[in-house]
């Protein structure tokens, strides 16, 4: 799991969810989204900017499109960041980079790709675990979710990204990734309170020695 810094106060807590084709993502992402809300959270889903690609051209983008699509996606996520207090991206620029990797043999998105995922602070990776459906134009078939997948998990791993996976069928696929950004949530508020208290101190009244065993151990009855 991912968790840079959850700091409610400076921006948005960043949700990232990034899977191969078919694995549920916007499914995630809507119920994510909406389980937030339900809980009085101002909280957002930033919908995948290559499905809007594809949707408005009736056609998969070309090699040169990609970055830019990239792009489009990052600074959605960012300007939604600025404005709720929760963001739950249908993908990233990570996904992007992958594919253009996967289908141009394009590896130069890398670098920039995971700088910008590195603004997420949970990541959640859909797992192969539920059947391929077609989808348009924007899926190639089941052959390519391998792949992919382990695309994504080389890049996460070697950037040094942490990630959950998200396995599981109806249900309980979106209720153990709720689990997870609750908890988180609930521990970056618990950092939050505690910040400006003073760290309790015990001093051993008995002698100033470091070594001594008064100073390490608290009243006995």
């Amino acid at each position: 799991m991912s968790c840079q810094c959850l700091n409610v106060a400076e921006r948005g807590v960043v949700i990232a969810i990034v899977g191969a084709e078919s694995t549920g993502k916007t499914t995630l992402a809507v119920g994510l989204t909406q389980a937030l809300q339900a809980d009085g959270m101002n909280a957002v889903m930033v919908p995948e900017v290559l499905r809007e690609f594809c949707d408005d051209r009736g056609r998969t983008p070309y090699p040169h499109e990609q970055v830019g699509i990239a792009q489009e996606q990052t600074l959605r996520i960012v300007q939604a960041a600025q404005t709720h207090d929760v963001v739950v991206a249908d993908t990233t620029a990570l996904m992007t980079a992958v594919y253009s990797d996967h289908l141009f043999n394009d590896q130069g998105l890398y670098p920039q790709a995971l700088s910008d995922h590195a603004l997420a602070d949970l990541t959640f990776l859909t797992a192969l675990d539920l059947p391929w459906q077609a989808d348009g134009l924007q899926r190639d078939g089941a052959h390519v979710r391998e792949p992919v997948d382990s695309l994504i998990r080389q890049h996460l791993v070697s950037a040094r990204l942490a990630f959950s996976v998200v396995a599981g069928q109806g249900a309980h696929r979106q209720d153990q990734a709720l689990l997870a950004v609750r908890q988180a949530l609930s521990a970056a508020q618990r950092a939050q309170d505690n910040a400006g208290r003073p760290r309790w101190r015990w001093v051993c009244e008995k002698c100033d020695d470091g070594d001594c065993e008064e100073q390490h151990w608290l009243p006995r009855a």
